[in-house]
């Protein structure tokens, strides 16, 4: 669905009294299979915002090739937008205009009758949990009726591809939820492909097949969540020991236990990342008992996408 090589954009922009080019998107290969969710992350200023919007015409390659929905997006642009449907991280819906009649005009401008494109919009409100909003302005609905019915706007013509930006910015826990379902919807009941960035990682763990991470304008990693997280150096054991006199002697033990990288040791607590720390589990607390070491707690955490993403770009998502 998604076929990108050697994607580039240079801005020119000034620094000082000189003007600079600077490299926003270097060299990105991409491919999205069709029916696929990929999720798309990337710290702020990594480039994936201007990835996106070459990928939808917004914005002309510097330099490298791509192909979307089976088009050229520099040759065959309008069929490229006429396969698409693009949800904005801002929303494209206005204030004052009834929500029944932005989609349908908005459906007319890609060519279809205003019959067929009022049966469409129907479809999608009540698919998308709108009943009783089409004479609503978006003024007055919630966050979450105003998101559902930016992505109806963004699925009135039936694109076979998706891009969702931030979809649940600014939404309850509630709303994000339920908002989730119908993303899952799209492709279960439009057989849509998706293409969702987002800054929650508990988001993109949930709705994504597959992570692609774009730093510094390169892809610097894709692939399932599970094996991204296993290239994280173990799962991370806490130990808060009784007597922190005696961290010195769980720090021993933690790297006895086979540790990857530095124990760390701060006050009473003791941590290190240890490959298949439930196997190792037994043999430390074994360890620390005949050492006489005392333990307040014992905690073992999975390694996240978070710590994933702190690995490959050297920041956290949410710092980002």
């Amino acid at each position: 669905m998604i076929r990108a090589r050697g994607l580039e954009q240079t801005f020119r922009t000034r620094k000082g009294k000189e003007k600079v080019d600077v490299k926003a998107v270097d060299g990105v290969d991409l491919d999205v299979a069709e029916g696929e969710i990929l999720g798309f992350l990337g710290p702020n200023g990594a480039g994936k915002t201007t990835t996106l919007r070459m990928l939808t015409t917004l914005l002309r390659p510097t330099a490298g090739e791509a192909r979307v929905a089976g088009f050229d997006v520099l040759t065959l642009s309008r069929e490229v937008r006429k396969n698409i449907g693009y949800v904005s991280q801002v929303g494209s819906t206005g204030n004052e205009v009834r929500a029944g009649e932005e989609i349908v005009d908005h459906g007319m401008l890609y060519g279809l009758g205003r019959k067929e494109v009022t049966a469409r919009a129907e479809e999608l409100f009540a698919q998308l949990d709108l009943e009783g909003m089409w004479e609503r302005k978006p003024s007055k609905m919630s966050g979450g009726q105003r998101r559902r019915l930016d992505i109806a706007m963004g699925l009135v013509h039936r694109p076979r591809l998706v891009f969702l930006d931030e979809p649940t910015t600014g939404l309850d826990p509630q709303a994000r939820a339920n908002l989730w379902e119908h993303i899952r919807g799209l492709r279960e009941n439009h057989g849509a492909t998706i293409v969702i960035t987002t800054h929650y990682l508990d988001e993109a763990d949930a709705l994504s097949d597959r992570l692609v991470v774009i730093d510094h304008g390169k892809i610097v990693a894709s692939d399932t969540q599970k094996n991204l997280k296993a290239q994280v150096a173990g799962d991370l054991v806490v130990l808060t020991v009784a007597d922190p006199g005696s961290a010195s002697g769980a720090a021993q033990v933690l790297d006895n236990a086979g540790a990857e990288g530095e124990v760390a040791v701060d006050g009473s607590q003791v941590s290190a990342r240890i490959p298949q720390a439930g196997r190792a589990l037994p043999g430390i607390v074994g360890s620390l008992e005949a050492a006489g070491i005392g333990l307040e707690s014992l905690d073992v955490t999975h390694p996240t996408l978070d710590d994933v993403f702190l690995e490959l770009t050297g920041r956290s998502l949410r710092d980002s």
